[in-house]
């Protein structure tokens, strides 16, 4: 609980058993008040790690995809009765300690949702960004901002926190139930007016940190920019 607002942590978890220990060890329990994992048919031991550390966990039998995990972990923090929901990688790639500072800023009532930024501080590539990531990074976040009209310094990072009534407000079943699911949400954010904050993280990559490969990111890059120019013809049309 903080300032008198129930904190949720939702977990979208793929083969994430060897560092989602170290995950929920680090996450600041005296605010949060519940912990959901959902598990994206993951075949190592990712649910029986997090059972065995109390955590509420959901289990997609079939694998669904980031974008419809992410579906799955923000009703079910909705249906805790969560008036902020944080999403942290379950990689102990983001810092989980910042949770309470990313809800902090929400239950201020200044931001309806925060990012913690990876690019903020110049840590990335000094926390083990691979320099070809760091570049692609930088050069979508430029195109992405030219044509949503925002100053973000990244729309990559996957630690980002909400309000309840912002997620009840957005079209989020629209949404891809791939990886451009986080795109597709910053853009609705953007475009409907809300207000997005960023906060500094470091970040660690590591072996056993999960990450997609160069294929898979240019087939996610694509969809970026096909992401940004809807926004950009919504935006100048005011359709």
């Amino acid at each position: 609980m903080l300032n008198q607002q129930k904190i949720v942590v939702v977990l979208p978890a793929y083969h994430a058993a060897r560092t989602l220990e170290r995950t929920v060890g680090a996450l600041p329990m005296d605010v949060v008040d519940d912990v959901v994992l959902v598990d994206d048919a993951s075949t190592d031991e990712t649910v029986a790690v997090a059972r065995r550390l109390g955590v509420r966990t959901i289990v997609h039998e079939v694998n669904q995809g980031y974008g419809a995990n992410q579906k799955t972990c923000y009703q079910a923090a909705l249906d805790l009765g969560a008036d902020v929901v944080v999403m942290v990688h379950p990689d102990y790639q983001y810092e989980p300690k910042l949770v309470s500072a990313m809800a902090g800023m929400i239950t201020s009532g200044v931001y309806d949702a925060v990012l913690a930024s990876r690019i903020l501080g110049g840590g990335a590539l000094a926390g083990g960004m691979p320099l070809w990531k760091y570049v692609a990074n930088r050069a979508l976040t430029l195109v992405q901002n030219a044509l949503l009209g925002a100053k973000l310094s990244e729309y990559h990072s996957g630690y980002r926190a909400f309000s309840a009534p912002l997620l009840r407000a957005l079209p989020l079943g629209e949404n891809s139930n791939d990886f451009i699911f986080d795109n597709e949400m910053l853009s609705q954010i953007l475009l409907g007016g809300f207000r997005l904050g960023e906060i500094s993280c470091p970040t660690r990559y590591a072996n056993d940190a999960s990450s997609i490969g160069l294929r898979r990111s240019v087939v996610y890059g694509l969809g970026v920019l096909r992401v940004s120019v809807k926004g950009a013809v919504k935006r100048f049309s005011g359709v």
